[in-house]
């Protein structure tokens, strides 16, 4: 057989063979085929018996007291204040023991009122939030005394409560840190300061010192009313940096005690790397895009109670929110600012004529 044969026969099989389906040659996809979707059983198709662990709670469960939503979700609707008894008076004020009701209990304080003709909106107002004092020491008319006054004298409302369990305030001192209680109080007390005749309800701004400035800065991101606020040597750091940070005389503060607030939620709530959310919801620091009004910092660089390292903290974080914040350092001042206590009140004030008069 010759050649030119071969080839024809060859291509004759070739051709039958394609015909009828033998060849195995594919031609490359030009795209991708879509892949089968497998869907998952819906819950109602599992039986009810694999339904075994503890469901993990939802953004519906309810809060926890101390966190900033919490608080938010909560009426703070305050009394009328009542002049338990007149005092003294200061040189262009006059000063009342007052009382006024927040969860029911009736918390004292120092209230002044300015003499002279009011204005007719009323007198501006400061709501004043004292440090810690152990509260079966504290005395309403022994603490602060040149501070309130100074204020006073200013022509402001100063209403200085004591917050429960101080003094003859009703109810258990259970701590700032740990329970939403103080805070409640004084939240309580701009309601009630609102209603006193001499005030003017849209005039009213907050002072806080230590432990009364973390009240001060928790307070500003809850309630929109409070105008303008001021902190010396404020503990308002955020809690992770409350509970590394916090030093006592240069030291780092030791392992928590038992049954102490840092133990308490620590035990309860994880870490903040395990468990951010949480210790972000407690923190006003994490809510100072919301904050009702400027801020006012001062801190003594020799602090051996509160770092000036919250007063800074808060400082930039403020900046990084875009809020107005204003910061002064003393240096080599102590807790109470006690050398430089005269110009601290002084920029303290005019901070204070200038966003509420």
């Amino acid at each position: 057989m010759n050649l030119k044969k071969l080839l024809w026969n060859g291509l004759f099989t070739f051709v039958f063979l394609l015909l009828m389906g033998a060849c195995t040659t594919q031609a490359v996809p030009t795209s991708l085929p879509t892949p089968t979707k497998r869907v998952s059983p819906s819950p109602t198709m599992l039986p009810t018996a694999t339904f075994t662990a503890t469901p993990i709670p939802t953004a519906t469960a309810i809060p926890h007291p101390l966190s900033i939503v919490g608080m938010r979700a909560r009426e703070y609707p305050g009394s009328d204040i009542i002049i338990e008894e007149t005092l003294t008076t200061g040189s262009n004020y006059s000063r009342y023991y007052a009382s006024y009701l927040s969860d029911g209990l009736k918390i004292y304080g120092l209230l002044t009122v300015p003499n002279g003709e009011k204005p007719a909106e009323g007198w501006p107002v400061i709501v004043f939030n004292h440090g810690y004092i152990p509260p079966d020491i504290y005395r309403t008319t022994e603490r602060y005394i040149a501070y309130v006054d100074l204020i006073a004298r200013s022509g402001y409302i100063v209403f200085r409560t004591d917050y429960r369990g101080h003094d003859q305030s009703e109810g258990e001192a259970r701590g700032a840190y740990s329970t939403p209680d103080y805070t409640i109080d004084i939240l309580n007390a701009v309601a009630s300061i609102k209603k006193y005749p001499d005030a003017d309800p849209d005039r009213i701004g907050m002072w806080g010192h230590s432990m009364g400035g973390y009240i001060t800065l928790r307070s500003m991101v809850i309630n929109q009313e409070i105008k303008a606020g001021v902190i010396w040597a404020g503990v308002v750091a955020t809690y992770p940096e409350m509970l590394t940070n916090w030093r006592r005389d240069g030291r780092v503060i030791p392992t928590p005690r038992p049954n102490s607030w840092r133990t308490t939620l620590f035990q309860q709530y994880g870490d903040w790397e395990e468990n951010p959310e949480f210790w972000d919801s407690i923190s006003a620091n994490a809510y100072l895009d919301e904050i009702s009004g400027p801020v006012q910092l001062h801190h003594g660089t020799n602090d051996k109670d509160v770092p000036l390292e919250f007063s800074e903290s808060l400082f930039y974080q403020m900046l990084d929110d875009d809020q107005y914040v204003e910061l002064y350092k003393y240096e080599g001042d102590n807790h109470n600012i006690s050398n430089y206590f005269n110009l601290a009140m002084e920029r303290t004030i005019e901070f204070f004529d200038r966003f509420l008069k």
